[in-house]
């Protein structure tokens, strides 16, 4: 069903370009088990092609490196408007376990606007595959609105900081409680 409404909005499914700016692999090769037949990412549409230039949706894995930088950001900019760009896996969203390494650019987000964030190390098959129904989803709205910065709720947007903290305070309030019981024994 969704992948009729794409076709019938835009005349197009979208088509995928997988770029690695220096992954271990591990995201790589779910983004390959989401084109299995298991999977069947090409069922609603999705379909990997060989150049950005042809692709409506780029797919990032690994960390952006200082060396792989300029060569992502050129390839990012080969593809047409309006597009949109999904980050695979936590290295090209904080680095992981590379961050702060001297070597590591940072996230990617600080270099172009990225639409969809789909987080793990290494994500499952199917949060990929949401991630993409999702970025279909904003591709469909940009190529209405013609807005190329128009954007969904991200369900892969990790818990910030200030919204953690309730959740802190109420464990320091249990452990508060728990020493209390222990000092009126």
């Amino acid at each position: 069903m969704f992948q009729k409404t794409i076709i019938e909005s835009t005349g197009k499914s979208p088509w995928l370009f997988h770029i690695n700016a220096g992954s271990c692999n591990g995201c790589d090769i779910e983004i390959v088990s989401v084109l299995t037949p298991r999977y069947d990412a090409e069922r609603v549409g999705f379909k990997l092609v060989g150049s950005p230039r042809h692709a409506d949706i780029a797919v990032v894995s690994g960390p952006v490196t200082k060396q792989s930088l300029p060569r992502v950001l050129r390839t990012l900019e080969q593809i047409p408007e309006p597009r949109c760009i999904v980050t695979c896996g936590s290295c090209p969203q904080s680095g992981n376990v590379f961050r702060d390494s001297y070597s590591v650019a940072g996230p990617l987000s600080k270099y172009v606007h990225v639409d969809v964030d789909i987080a793990g190390c290494s994500p499952k098959p199917e949060a990929i595959m949401d991630g993409l129904l999702l970025a279909a989803k904003i591709l469909e709205e940009k190529r209405k609105t013609g807005n190329m910065e128009a954007t969904l709720p991200n369900p892969y947007v990790p818990v910030k900081a200030e919204e953690a903290k309730p959740a802190e305070a109420a464990a320091e309030k249990a452990e508060e409680k728990a020493e209390t019981k222990g000092e009126e024994k």
